[in-house]
C-alpha cells in the first residue's frame, strides 16, 4: 500500500462557480480555497435591495444564482443599467475605496450571492499578497475594459 503524495482536492459547487469567474481565473486550486474561506454567501428575495445608491461600498458581490439589476434609484422600475446573472460580479470598486455606490443593486428574482468584503481583501493583501495581487490585476483589467467600452459608447453617441 503506497501513500499518495497528492490528495485530490475536495470541490464544492461554490468552488466550481468561483473557479469559473474571470476575477479569480488566475488562482490555483489551493489559492481559490483560501479565497473561498474568506467570502460569505447571502440569499436575497425578489425585489430585495442588495445596496442603495449613495451608501458607502464595503464589498464586491458575485452572482451565483438568480439575477441582480443595477439601476439608478430615481429611474422607473423598468429602467436599469445592467441585468446581471450567474458568473458576473458587481460593486467591485468597493474593494479599492470607500466611496459611495453609484447605483442601486436589487435582486430581480431570488438570488444567491457571494460577498467579498473590503476588510477581508485587505487582510488577504497582508497575509497572501500573491493571491490579492492576482485578483487586483483581474479587477484592473475588468475596470479598464469597462472604461474603454464607455469611451466607445460616448464616442458613438457624439456621432449621432
Amino acid at each position: 500500500m503506497g501513500l499518495s503524495l497528492f490528495r485530490p482536492r475536495k470541490t464544492t459547487p461554490r468552488l466550481e462557480q468561483l473557479r469559473a469567474l474571470s476575477l479569480l481565473v488566475d488562482l490555483t486550486p489551493a489559492e481559490l480555497e483560501i479565497v473561498d474561506g474568506l467570502v460569505h454567501e447571502r440569499e436575497y428575495l425578489a425585489g430585495e435591495i442588495v445596496f442603495d445608491e449613495g451608501e458607502e461600498g464595503h464589498a464586491i458581490y458575485i452572482v451565483l444564482d438568480g439575477e441582480v439589476l443595477i439601476r439608478r434609484q430615481g429611474d422607473s422600475e423598468g429602467a436599469c443599467i445592467a441585468a446581471l446573472g450567474p458568473g458576473t460580479f458587481f460593486g467591485e470598486l468597493a474593494l479599492l475605496d470607500d466611496g459611495p455606490r453609484s447605483a442601486q443593486a436589487v435582486a430581480a428574482k431570488p438570488s444567491k450571492l457571494v460577498v467579498f468584503f473590503r476588510d477581508e481583501f485587505s487582510n488577504l493583501l497582508e497575509t497572501h499578497a500573491r493571491i490579492a495581487s492576482k485578483i487586483a490585476r483581474q479587477l484592473a483589467r475588468h475596470i479598464g475594459a469597462r472604461m474603454r467600452d464607455m469611451a466607445r459608447a460616448a464616442d458613438a453617441f457624439q456621432h449621432l
